[in-house]
């Protein structure tokens, strides 16, 4: 399968402000990029990338004083299969974990494992170590809380989450990934598309998603405690210790987001025989 996908952004600053985006798919999709998801701006402005130390592309642009437009349009192929399940992918001992594994290991800004460490123990402590643990700590979260976007704040850390039992994919990924934490289980926090491929009506509004992947058995594996179901045509963008290691935009100075659009749709046979589409340049 194949599937379109972008977004356009726009921002009204008061003033120049310089921006760092992590926006682009992630190097580990490369090859299966078929039109590339380049960033365009409207005004026109010099964009310079680099990698940040998880390996993820990042760029870096100066927006204007007035109103900036963000966007991309690609396409990518994807094997149309779910997330890999490996039930009998195992846990590792503290000792045995490779070291760059460790820092997924540590509490992070939005990731108190000191606060819920006892929790997560007295939780989890009795269920099978490895994918069924991690599984375990899924199936509470996901119903530990109650998804909505007005219970979104950029502040949110998992143990506030725990408290409020309420939030939205992020907070879902946060509050997992600190609970495998606590009971040794290296955890990273995911960004990316995921569309609806696969999954009955109604949708509700496109956006990103956040997700988070463990260390099990010697691999990484996909969890996402806010779904909870394996999916289709998911496309990882950039991965950290939490959300600010990969906020999509991170701005240095005032700024207001007055627009807001994501898609990530399937591309149907008759589209696939024509030339992909053209790039969402705003007029």
């Amino acid at each position: 399968m194949q599937i379109h996908l972008g977004y356009e952004l726009t921002y009204d600053c008061p003033q120049p402000t310089p921006m760092l985006l992590v926006l682009n798919i992630h190097y580990s999709r490369a090859s299966d990029i078929v039109v590339p998801d380049y960033i365009v701006t409207r005004p026109g402005l010099p964009i310079t990338a680099y990698r940040d130390g998880f390996g993820n592309w990042c760029s870096r642009i100066t927006a204007p004083a007035g109103r900036t437009v963000i966007t991309s349009n690609a396409v990518i192929r994807d094997s149309g299969k779910t997330d890999v399940y490996e039930p009998n992918a195992g846990q590792h001992p503290i000792e045995e974990l490779p070291a760059d594994a460790l820092v997924f290991l540590l509490a992070s800004r939005h990731c108190e494992t000191e606060l819920l460490s006892d929790t997560a123990w007295s939780l989890f402590g009795t269920t099978a170590p490895g994918w069924a643990r991690v599984q375990a700590v899924c199936d509470f979260v996901h119903n530990h809380i109650v998804f909505g976007y007005e219970h979104a704040r950029p502040t949110k850390t998992a143990f506030e989450v725990f408290q409020e039992r309420q939030g939205v994919c992020r907070d879902y990924a946060h509050l997992a990934i600190t609970l495998c934490r606590c009971l040794n289980i290296p955890a990273r926090y995911c960004t990316g598309y995921l569309g609806d491929m696969g999954v009955p009506p109604p949708h509700g509004p496109m956006d990103f998603a956040g997700w988070f992947e463990a260390y099990l058995g010697g691999h990484w594996y996909t969890f996402d405690a806010r779904n909870n179901v394996p999916r289709i045509g998911r496309v990882l963008m950039a991965r950290g210790r939490d959300a600010t290691d990969v906020a999509l935009v991170t701005s240095f100075g005032p700024n207001t987001l007055v627009g807001f659009k994501v898609w990530t749709d399937e591309m149907d046979a008759a589209a696939l025989g024509h030339e992909a589409p053209p790039p969402n340049i705003p007029g």
